[in-house]
């Protein structure tokens, strides 16, 4: 069994190896990393307040419009819309009234607890134009769904998912002039939720303050896929068993920074993160990772990533990839699995010429495909030949997805927001 005393020793992201146990077995990997799911508070009484209704949203229009950047200068986070939606919530009111102003600072007290505990969670989502000219959301349910489990693992309040995406969903529809109509170009949108009471003392916030704030962005890849090179990182740990490596808080990506960097110095663009004694691949800088290879008995081809056991992130792309390859590639003879693959498994189905590509999955870039990863003093090819930037597998789930993103396909994922405005 794995000793709880070295899980939960420190707080800190980084661990020597030495520190960090192996996983010894499926069965116990799965009944250790299941205490996770079960770390949050009671919010009984936090139900019982008065819940987000947006039939009392208020808009206040800038008179200050600004002037729309050209789609070729977009760069991801740095522009921002005319306008923002702001929620505030107490204890003891429960959430008030939305609003939907100028884009403005925030105005917080230096006492501020999300400053001094980081009482923080976010989401990441976009809309898009389509072709007909009606603008979407993708898989807008996954998103509020996962803000939910995070909040609530911090001590923050929840939020009805189906109302606050009504409310985002007029957010665009006001700011709908900053989406350009070229194909891979969206609008992202960034909600957070933020503890707010004024006070050192360390407990659940007595308010919280919910926003969005939204940014055109182009496409990852302007110029077409590049395939990049990853360092396996050992001697940092980016989540842990009981951990909140599953959640989407802030306080998960700033102590990952330091390891990009150095793995940026030694000419790798990301780190791949490996867990444990026996080095099981995780997630790929801030991506869930894709692993497509054949059985060495059986010749099939497999799709793997890591299961959800409470270190690896519900990504909202993973879990589409994964019910498009189960609906698409299993009929042609692929295995589609979740379950662990040590390193070492990774760079033996190298040698062996198993391996067909390697690729990251996440909200900004779809699919990014990998290259190489250095591990131990060599660097374990992925599959991809020296004038391919880009598998077959990851070339089809991007133009799956966006497919549904822009509205080529009719499908359930893509919902209108004046569906969603109206159905609120």
């Amino acid at each position: 069994m794995i000793a709880p005393k070295l899980l939960y020793r420190s707080g800190s992201q980084c661990f020597r190896r030495s520190r960090v146990p192996s996983i010894p077995c499926r069965s116990v990997a799965k009944t250790i990393f299941r205490r996770s799911y079960s770390l949050q508070t009671d919010d009984t009484s936090i139900k019982s307040l008065p819940g987000l209704d947006p039939s009392k949203l208020s808009v206040t229009k800038t008179i200050t419009p600004k002037e729309l950047v050209p789609s070729e200068e977009l760069v991801f986070g740095r522009t921002f819309t005319d306008h923002m939606l702001s929620i505030e919530w107490t204890a003891s009111e429960g959430w008030l009234a939305p609003r939907i102003t100028p884009y403005q600072n925030l105005s917080l007290d230096p006492a501020t607890c999300v400053f001094h505990y980081a009482f923080e969670c976010f989401e990441g989502m976009k809309a898009y134009r389509t072709a007909d000219g009606s603008i979407r959301l993708f898989r807008p349910n996954k998103n509020m769904e996962r803000l939910n489990k995070s909040a609530a693992r911090i001590a923050l309040p929840t939020v009805d998912g189906k109302s606050f995406t009504s409310l985002i969903a007029q957010l665009v529809q006001l700011d709908s002039r900053f989406i350009p109509d070229s194909r891979g170009y969206s609008l992202y949108l960034r909600p957070t939720l933020i503890g707010t009471q004024r006070t050192l003392g360390v407990g659940p916030p007595g308010s919280a303050l919910l926003y969005v704030i939204a940014s055109p962005v182009g496409p990852y890849y302007p110029t077409g896929f590049k395939a990049i090179s990853l360092e396996a990182t050992d001697y940092a740990v980016r989540a842990w068993p009981g951990g909140v490596g599953d959640k989407k808080l802030g306080a998960n990506y700033a102590p990952c920074i330091v390891p990009q960097l150095q793995a940026a110095k030694r000419g790798f663009h990301q780190n791949l993160w490996l867990f444990g004694e026996d080095e099981y691949v995780t997630e790929v800088g801030t991506m869930n990772l894709f692993v497509a290879l054949r059985d060495k008995e059986t010749g099939k081809p497999e799709l793997v990533t890591a299961p959800l056991d409470g270190t690896i992130l519900e990504g909202v792309t993973r879990d589409s990839v994964l019910a498009l390859a189960r609906e698409r590639m299993v009929p042609k003879g692929w295995v589609v699995s979740e379950r662990y693959i040590r390193m070492a498994e990774l760079a033996q189905a190298s040698q062996e010429g198993r391996i067909l590509e390697v690729f990251g999955a996440g909200t900004a870039a779809v699919v990014s495909p990998i290259r190489k990863i250095s591990w131990k003093g060599e660097l374990v090819d992925c599959g991809l030949k020296k004038d391919v930037e880009a598998g077959e597998v990851a070339l089809q789930m991007k133009s799956w997805i966006e497919g549904i993103q822009y509205g080529d396909e009719e499908h359930e994922w893509s919902v209108k927001i004046e569906t969603i405005i109206n159905h609120r």
